[in-house]
């Protein structure tokens, strides 16, 4: 059985381009591979940025927790084992003021954790989660991937080889603010179609 992890994180609900994009994908790829789909909305959960405390509390063993800090790497928890157990990673996300949302940096924040998710070698760190396939689908106004504005897609990229994540595809409905709009939509939406068949 193939599991499926499915982030969401735009704001604009149902009308958000990279979710648009993001369920047609999760969808065709969960019938080509019979698989399991578990979604996780960044927009809608709050989640917690990093504290001292949060921090000191994911780093510290599970068995040797006070009870306040089980409660503060709970979420984390949570996150690292929705990612260690997908074979596939779908994340859909807009571009914002040239970025991730701060919800997708608060998540990867969260799923950063030294001896879990990636490791350090006397030759640099290395990821933990190197079986794993991720696809991205993005949507930006202004922003064409690629360009020398673009940190979202270079950002989440580089995140994602951190964690050991090196095979990426990215599908992307950018500039879309333009008279070409559409043609850009449509375009994406045929590579979604083909990378689900």
């Amino acid at each position: 059985m193939t599991d499926i992890l499915y982030i969401t994180a735009s704001i604009r609900g149902d009308e958000s381009i990279s979710r648009k994009l993001g369920n047609k994908l999760v969808e065709g790829l969960a019938k080509k591979h019979d698989a399991t789909v578990t979604v996780r909305d960044l927009a809608a959960n709050d989640l917690p940025f990093v504290s001292a405390e949060r921090f000191a509390a994911n780093l510290t063993p599970k068995d040797e927790r006070t009870p306040e800090q089980a409660e503060l790497a709970e979420i984390s928890d949570t996150l690292i084992a929705e990612l260690q157990a997908a074979d596939i990673i779908v994340l859909a996300t807009p571009v914002y003021n040239f970025g991730v949302p701060a919800t997708v940096k608060a998540w990867a924040d969260l799923v950063a954790r030294q001896g879990t998710t990636f490791k350090y070698t006397e030759s640099g760190p290395v990821g933990l989660l190197d079986t794993k396939k991720a696809y991205v689908t993005a949507a930006s106004g202004g922003t064409a991937m690629g360009s020398n504005i673009d940190y979202m897609s270079t950002w989440l990229t580089f995140f994602l080889g951190f964690l050991g994540i090196s095979d990426v595809e990215l599908v992307a409905a950018d500039g879309i603010m333009g008279e070409d709009a559409e043609e850009k939509i449509a375009k994406a939406h045929e590579a979604v179609d083909a990378l689900a068949v």
